[in-house]
């Protein structure tokens, strides 16, 4: 009888544990799915685009950015129209795929056209469409940054800031998508080639005064009473034991408070204020905003980094409150900060999908606005928005001053290398000041000042997305 009974117990969990494994497995190849499919490794993809060609990318407008063309014999072309104007975002699918022919390929090569074209197409020894995509791109956005950013090296990213959906995303050095195959090889061979890196995720860059945007809501968290009180005389630099902080070619800013401070991007007074801070607490504000953490993207890119610890010599929290020494950035990750600041502190999730559409126009999958979190109190941000508006009216960004719409934001000018006075150009901010819609963020490479450089592409920029709207 003990027998019997052990041996149902015993047949009982084996059967439970089997249950439980089926259904585990069953969970896993939901919810992986299409990160299997995915997979360089898995045959499936083979099999479906032996059964579907390709389905296309549009932009937010309905503009063709990918399509698959073919010829009288069935074979296929892969075809981008604007050439390398979205050669980063929207990538490639041939030697591998980047872009949004990565983040969407499970959709591209899956079809859900109607079973009676299944049937008519399978007759007729023809492939299925592939679903589209449409993505939150804007032509005219893309173009008018693409030309501003010219022949410099560099990035610019625009997003929407209640949504997070990005509007543009440029990188120089660029390619042509649709001559990937050919230049392939000759990229490999390349040590020094970067032409495939996308900087507006993966290119990591010192912040230089951008990084004050930082370094302001630390000082405002640990005197949120007495900000306003904050007073430095700025000589030129500023000195701390052996170690020295410049300002920008050595300008002598004078008597400055908190708000001129940031304004006029006095190095001198934030290496002061740096001095001052809580080194862990400004490392628990720092961990909040996402440095050395995973970003909400599902694009590929590259950690932020900083390092701000009590055992950190005077000399690097100096570089540190300004943007320099071991800090880096990209440049979305500093959008997405930009962003949080415009839209009352809280962080939109930025996406570049929008939706997945049938050959008949049915929507199969829709992509929603996501919160990531609040990464600043409303107060906070509301502080910020007001020094960076200043920046724009009185500060170093006043090119942006004076026009049909109000603006607000950071210039940055971040040395790098070895070299003495070479900087790249930053700039990252909003408009309108007072009810932010778009937030644009800019790196030029090896340029030199932000306020020269990079807002009057920001300008530019601006002015195109409000003469969309009008």
């Amino acid at each position: 009888m003990k027998t019997r009974t052990t041996i149902l117990i015993s047949g009982g969990l084996f059967t439970a544990l089997f249950l439980f494994m089926i259904g585990f497995l069953a969970h896993f190849v939901a919810v992986n799915e299409q990160d299997m499919v995915n997979n360089s490794y898995n045959s499936r993809q083979e099999i479906l685009l032996s059964q579907n060609y390709r389905g296309s990318v549009y932009s937010r407008d309905g503009e063709v950015l990918a399509e698959t063309v073919m010829d009288a014999a069935q074979n296929e072309t892969r075809v981008y129209p604007f050439d390398n104007l979205f050669s980063h975002v929207v990538g490639y699918s041939t030697n591998g795929r980047m872009g949004v022919e990565a983040q969407a390929n499970y959709y591209l090569i899956n079809t859900n056209t109607s079973l009676s074209n299944k049937v008519a197409n399978d007759m007729a020894g023809l492939k299925n469409p592939g679903d589209s995509v449409y993505t939150t791109l804007d032509v005219q956005i893309q173009q008018v940054a693409d030309e501003q950013l010219s022949v410099y090296k560099g990035a610019v990213v625009v997003t929407e800031v209640s949504t997070g959906k990005v509007l543009a995303m440029v990188s120089h050095p660029d390619f042509d998508p649709n001559e990937i195959a050919e230049i392939w090889d000759s990229l490999l061979a390349n040590d020094t080639s970067s032409v495939l890196v996308n900087r507006a995720t993966q290119g990591l860059y010192p912040p230089g005064s951008t990084f004050k945007i930082v370094t302001a809501l630390e000082y405002i968290r640990e005197n949120p009473d007495s900000f306003d009180n904050y007073s430095f005389r700025c000589p030129g630099y500023f000195k701390h034991g052996n170690s020295r902080i410049n300002c920008y070619h050595g300008i002598s800013h004078g008597e400055v408070d908190f708000e001129r401070s940031f304004a006029k991007s006095c190095n001198s007074s934030f290496a002061n204020i740096g001095m001052g801070l809580d080194k862990t607490a400004f490392s628990k504000t720092l961990d909040k905003l996402l440095f050395d953490k995973e970003l909400p993207l599902t694009m590929t890119y590259s950690k932020s980094s900083t390092a701000v610890s009590e055992n950190m010599t005077d000399n690097d929290m100096m570089q540190t409150s300004i943007g320099q020494g071991m800090t880096q950035i990209t440049p979305i990750h500093l959008n997405m900060i930009t962003s949080a600041v415009a839209n009352n502190g809280v962080l939109m999730k930025p996406y570049v999908v929008d939706r997945v559409v049938n050959d008949e126009g049915s929507v199969i999958k829709s992509f929603k606005p996501q919160e990531y979190g609040r990464l600043m109190s409303e107060e906070e941000a509301g502080i910020l928005r007001e020094l960076m508006t200043a920046v724009v009216e009185k500060g170093t960004a006043t090119k942006l001053s004076g026009l049909s719409y109000t603006a607000a934001g950071k210039t940055g000018s971040a040395e790098y290398g070895t070299v003495k006075g070479e900087s790249h150009a930053w700039f990252t901010g909003f408009a309108p000041a007072e009810n932010p819609e778009v937030c644009v963020t800019i790196i030029v490479e090896g340029a030199g000042s932000g306020g020269d450089y990079a807002v009057p592409i920001a300008r530019r920029i601006f002015d195109a997305y409000f003469r969309e709207k009008e």
